[in-house]
């Protein structure tokens, strides 16, 4: 499917992200899971949406696919933030399978047989993320694993039915090795697996996004999808966790911002000055602050679309790959921060009220702060790649 004819509206339209919008407030309101959002999306096939026409999806790129998120983000934020991380595994899947590995086949099968991949990896106090983990990996004589440890920031935990986690092996001759598998939903009947009611959070309530305790949880062998050294690595599994993983969260964060801007614009239109009796849309310092949100907005979809477009296209830039991404994801909270604030001083007092959409979108944007990578990674990547590494 060539990009230039590709219409995000052909893949989610306007009836089912009104449905999903007119829920949104519901659920952060009452801190509930988005059931009916996932059941829509599901059935209107997104779940499936990165995963081969051949194998029963549609095919989109993840160029596509971040455009999509967009749209949803303006909708849900929440919602497609959950809806992340189902994605993320999909999305690595295809990266890949791009690049000749097809360990992930099983991901793309389940998306499209309805199953929901939830991304259990980030862990409290783990800095090292992708590359290290304070989670027991224990080796089975079939080749099984058995995991132990906490997983924080499970998002989408009420609906996930594979949950995908690492964990460290120290016991196996050539470790220590860091296991990437999934261990299925059904590892929670039979106690291995235990899912706090923990998340009441200032704002993407909707996720739901709680801590996971993993006792000896059960990947089977056919289930274990990659062993690695700690460390950094140009493993396609890694680098596919990475990039679609901070690619797609650039996209709901820049989804906020536009639809901040787009209730800026309509309250400001809306709205007639007593001083001048003309609309707020004419004055000059509502349209100057409305110029700096478009002026900061502007860049970022061109951004999130050449460096997916990149992935792929197996497009190689090296070492400076993490740099990119990392700097991709800073830039698109960091901004859709500013840009939601500005917002708010546009609509007025009207918008600090809690029940007001930008009051919600000014909570939901503050997430953006707490995802890999942080500001503090994000700055470390940057000036490695071009100061070089401290010097021991």
């Amino acid at each position: 499917m060539a990009s230039d004819a590709f219409d995000p509206a052909d893949h989610l339209d306007d009836a089912l992200l009104e449905r999903i919008r007119s829920r949104a407030a519901t659920h952060d309101r009452e801190n509930t899971f988005p059931h009916d959002d996932l059941d829509d999306l599901r059935s209107a096939g997104y779940l499936a949406a990165l995963v081969p026409t051949e194998l029963g999806g549609r095919g989109l790129t993840l160029a596509q696919m971040a455009l999509l998120q967009q749209r949803l983000a303006g909708a849900a934020p929440a919602t497609a933030l959950a809806v992340n991380m189902h994605l993320v595994w999909t999305g690595v899947a295809k990266v890949a399978s791009d690049r000749g590995v097809d360990a992930l086949r099983f991901v793309q099968e389940g998306a499209v047989a309805g199953e929901v991949f939830a991304f259990g990896i980030s862990e409290a106090g783990n800095d090292l993320v992708l590359f290290g983990s304070d989670t027991e990996a224990s080796p089975r004589q079939d080749g099984g694993y058995t995991f132990t440890g906490t997983k924080i920031f499970t998002s989408l935990a009420p609906a996930w039915t594979q949950l995908g986690v690492h964990g460290l092996d120290t016991t196996s001759a050539d470790g220590p090795q860091i296991v990437f598998a999934f261990v299925p939903r059904t590892e929670e009947h039979d106690g291995r697996i235990n899912t706090s009611d923990d998340w009441d959070t200032l704002g993407m309530r909707a996720t739901q996004s709680r801590t996971t305790r993993l006792d000896g949880a059960l990947a089977p062998a056919d289930r274990v999808v990659r062993r690695l050294a700690p460390g950094p690595s140009p493993d396609p599994m890694v680098f596919g966790i990475f990039s679609v993983f901070e690619i797609l969260l650039a996209s709901v964060y820049t989804g906020i911002a536009r639809r901040a801007i787009d209730v800026a614009i309509e309250t400001a239109a809306a709205r007639t000055s007593k001083r001048t009796g003309r609309s707020y849309a004419q004055d000059p310092d509502i349209r100057w602050r409305v110029a700096d949100m478009a002026l900061a907005y502007d860049a970022l979809p061109p951004q999130i679309t050449a460096l997916a477009h990149d992935v792929d296209t197996l497009v190689d830039h090296g070492a400076r790959w993490f740099a990119l991404l990392a700097g991709l994801k800073h830039r698109a909270v960091t901004s859709a921060k500013d840009i939601v604030g500005e917002a708010m001083l546009v609509a007025g007092g009207a918008s600090y009220f809690s029940g007001s959409e930008l009051s919600r979108l000014a909570r939901d944007v503050q997430a953006g702060l707490f995802h890999p990578s942080d500001p503090e990674s994000a700055h470390s990547a940057l000036a490695t790649a071009w100061l070089g590494p401290l010097e021991d």
